[in-house]
Order: C-alpha cells, then structure tokens, then sequence
C-alpha cells in the first residue's frame, strides 16, 4: 500500500524560478520519497512497504529489485503530488539502510541472490571463527567496528561462498557489490556508476576508515576479489545523473549518506560532541567526534559520519537492532494493536509496567552486549498481566535499550548533554517521556521528525549549490519539543535493576 502526504496537488502549477530537492529513504520496512523546499517545509511524502523475507531463524532477507521497483515508484508519485517534473528537481539526495548486501551481474544487472539485511545473523559461525582467530583487534584497529554478522563484509563472503559459482564469476570481474545506496545509484544512473560513499562504506567491515580505502588485507582474508568493490566518494558533490528516462529528465545525485549519519546530519549535529538517536527499525545513538576517530572500549563503533570536501567526520555510534521493529511486531505476529498509534494510549492506560519485561532480542543484542545469539523474552508475567502490559513493556524496551547506549557512550566520551530525537517512534510522547525519565537527560524532538530524509536533503542541496553552506542550514529549522526528566532516582534505578536481570535471561551462555 502507498501512503501519500502532502498539501500541493498535482494540478499546481511549479513557478520556474522554484527549485526543490527530492530525498530517497530507503529503509528496512519501507521505500519513502520525501520532496523538501528551500525552507525544509514536506512538500510532498509517499511511502510504500515492501516484502520482508524470513527464511529461517534470525534469517532476514529483501528481494533487490522490489527494493528498487518500490523506490522508483515512490519518486514518481510524490513528483506526481506535488506537481513537479524533472527539471524541478535541483537535486536527489539518497540515504538508507546500512550493511544490507547486494551482489549483481554488471551486464545484465540481475542479482545473484536476495538482498541479505543487515538484521540478518546467518553468519554469526563465521565470525565466530574470526574471532577464535584472534583477529578482532585487527578489525576493530582498521575498520572501528567489531566482528558481527550485523555487517556485510561476512554477507558478501556468504553469497561468495554458497551461491553456485558466484566466486568464480566475481574473480572473472563479472559481480559487483554494494550496499542499497550503490545498488540504487547502478540502477538509476543506468548502470553508469558503481559508487557509494564514506559514511556507507564505512558500515561494510571492509573499508580501513584511516587510510580511507577498502582494505585489501581485509578482502584478501574473505576472499573478495577487489573488482567488486565501488568506487567511493563524499557524501556531498555531484556524484552522478539519473538516466533521462526514470523521471523524464536526468536529475543531479549530489548527496549520499546511510541512514543514522544522515539523521545525524538533519539534527544539524555538526559540532563536537552533539548527540542525536534515531527510533526507527532500531535505534541508533550517534555521537559526531569531529575530525579524530574516537575508539571505544565499551562495545560501540567508530564509524564516519559523512565526508564533504575531501575532509572527514568521525562519529561513535551504538547500535540497538530492534526499536520500532517491535511495535510492527506486535502487530503482524502478535495482532495486539492494529496500528502503532494505538501503542500511546495503551501504555498510558496503566500505572506502571506491572513488573513485565520485554527483551526484542529477535536478531540478537547490538550495543553494548553485541551477542548475536541472544534471543527474545517476555518475563515477569503473572495472572494480572495484560496486554496493555506487553504493549507498555515493548515500548520501555526501546528506552532501556537506549539507556544501556547512552551510559557507555558518556563513559568513552565523559560528555554527554541532551539527545536529538527522531525516527517514526519518537511521535509517541509516553516513549519520549520514559526515555527522558530513564536516562535522566533531555530529549529534544523537532517539529520535523523526518532527520533522515533532511540530511539526504542537506547534504544534496551543499552539493549541487542549492544551499550556501553549513551556515545556511543551521538557520533552517522550527519549534522542538522537549521532554525533561521527572521520575524519582529511587524509581530508576529499581526499573532499570528489574530491566538488567530481564537481559541477563536473554544472554547467550559466552555471556554469562
């Protein structure tokens, strides 16, 4: 189903001297085409879900070219809505779900094997063996990311090694890699570019974020032939076209950036030590440490938030792989609401959590326990529990888990001042309350929660001139709202104690 939003019609008339920017959010659950004006006002939103495939457990897969169908379409219509054509967009800026790993034939353009996603633990047993190998250090010094099935240097050594004569295809030259962003930025520019850019490469477990190359000791150790890999560039500047017959006229690509560096972009998060969290399919705490790479000892990531001009901004990030993803759970596999709206006033409906707990450890534990064998529990119940309990549970799961982040990240930094909300859960005000009330810091929501798509949008309008610079974009902005902390500390600590022996029963034995 497509969801349009948007106050101009189709039937308006574009004046010439008006110019937009079109962001492309491809996310985990969905294809989403936001069209921005100069003033960062929506002037046109649709979004579109797609496939989710589930062939085993912690299996997660996406088929690329419904990802990419879904994508066009999208554009098209919210072109469409607003009532502009091709020659109206200034720009296309793309941002999207990180670490999802595609491998293609470059001459017919068809994928070897479905899209694995980044929630995908199928290759826990491999990096496993790197660890046993003792190479964590190796990966952690080069990469700033630690060995997990979460990245797709192991995925693309997977389809290498289990697609029939996928290896020898990718040696003859004859298969690419990319993540979404690179898969979409082939296929739109008509299979002209093969690129991607700092931020998503960084995400690959692949990319040596110091020397700011694909890391051929690290490709030659899963044995990934160096011909796969794209070409990579800043997240802002003209990147590429889009082919003239997608849109009806080439449009300029001139920003690119993965999904949680792009919102930390649109939180217009550009100096040292601001702090912005992402409630999407995960939740995703991203801190910008300027131009120095930060290493953590606490389980996060070092990562680069974007690249513009040929300089580089680092960013420490911890990673929870289930926020709203367990509302859509609730919903598809449990049927208790029939929409996340709902969510709100059930929590509200009860006093307290009933002493039930929620761990969505579905896909494993990200940031700080990085346990991909951990799994899912409920605990707590007793006769009175009830489904408002288990709803209420399910969204204070994605504050505690926010919390755990928030803690480490403020110890490898010893700064920490107020966290810069976003993402499709942060409209639910009892969540942004008990984050606030959990954490003991404040929470700050724009009035424009779409971060992700105007960071793609920034960075695209840098690129393409359409902006002046950073300067212009600190000026663009409109009314937050701000949740401030209210909950006794004698409270806190006794949820977040219940919370910590709910986690403890997920752990996997290693973690015990």
């Amino acid at each position: 189903m497509i969801c349009y939003t948007g106050s101009m019609k189709s039937s308006g008339k574009v004046e010439d001297t008006m110019k937009y920017i079109m962001s492309i959010d491809q996310g985990t659950t969905s294809s989403r085409a936001v069209i921005f004006d100069r003033n960062a006002n929506v002037a046109a939103l649709v979004q579109k879900e797609f496939t989710q495939y589930y062939p085993g457990s912690g299996l997660v897969e996406h088929d690329p070219l419904e990802i990419l169908s879904s994508q066009v379409e999208v554009c098209c219509s919210a072109m469409f809505e607003a009532g502009l054509k091709a020659s109206d967009i200034a720009a296309v800026g793309i941002t999207d779900q990180r670490e999802t790993t595609i491998v293609w034939d470059k001459n017919t353009g068809k994928p070897v094997y479905n899209a694995i996603v980044w929630q995908c633990r199928r290759t826990a047993d491999i990096c496993k063996e790197l660890e046993e190998r003792g190479l964590t250090g190796f990966f952690r010094e080069r990469t700033g990311l630690l060995i997990d099935p979460y990245f797709s240097a192991t995925k693309l050594k997977w389809i290498l090694d289990n697609v029939e004569g996928a290896r020898a295809r990718a040696e003859r030259g004859e298969l690419l890699f990319g993540t979404v962003d690179c898969w979409l930025m082939w296929n739109l520019s008509g299979g002209k570019a093969h690129v991607t850019d700092y931020s998503n490469a960084s995400r690959t477990m692949l990319f040596n974020i110091h020397t700011l190359e694909w890391d051929k000791d690290i490709l030659d150790l899963l044995g990934i032939p160096m011909c796969m890999m794209p070409k990579v560039t800043d997240c802002s500047g003209m990147i590429c076209e889009t082919a003239p017959e997608i849109f009806g006229g080439s449009i300029p690509i001139a920003g690119c950036a993965g999904d949680q560096q792009s919102a930390l972009f649109g939180q217009r998060c550009f100096s040292e030590g601001d702090v912005k969290n992402t409630y999407g399919t995960g939740a995703f705490l991203l801190m910008n440490t300027g131009d120095k790479p930060v290493m953590s000892d606490s389980g996060l990531l070092t990562t680069i938030a974007w690249g513009i001009g040929g300089k580089v901004t680092y960013a420490l990030e911890g990673s929870v792989f289930i926020a709203g993803a367990v509302v859509k759970w609730l919903r598809d596999e449990l049927g208790m609401i029939r929409s996340a709206s709902e969510t709100e006033a059930m929590a509200l409906s009860i006093s307290d959590n009933g002493g039930v707990y929620l761990v969505p450890a579905f896909t494993g534990l990200g940031a700080p326990y990085w346990d991909s064998e951990a799994r899912g529990t409920i605990s707590g119940l007793t006769r009175g529990s009830g489904k408002a309990h288990i709803v209420r549970a399910a969204l204070e799961s994605i504050a505690y888990q926010v919390h755990d982040v928030l803690r480490v990240m403020e110890k490898d930094t010893s700064r920490l001042g107020s966290i810069k909300a976003d993402g499709g859960a942060s409209a639910n005000r009892f969540l942004m309350q008990f984050q606030a009330d959990i954490t003991g810091t404040r929470v700050i929501r724009p009035a424009n929660v779409e971060s992700t798509a105007l960071g793609a949008c920034f960075l695209a309008g840098l690129g393409c001139g359409y902006f002046a610079d950073i300067g212009e974009i600190r000026g663009i902005g409109g009314e937050v709202t701000e949740f401030v902390p209210a909950m006794p500390d004698c409270e806190r600590e006794r949820l977040l104690a219940g919370w910590r022996n709910a986690v403890a029963g997920t752990l996997s034995a290693r973690d015990i």
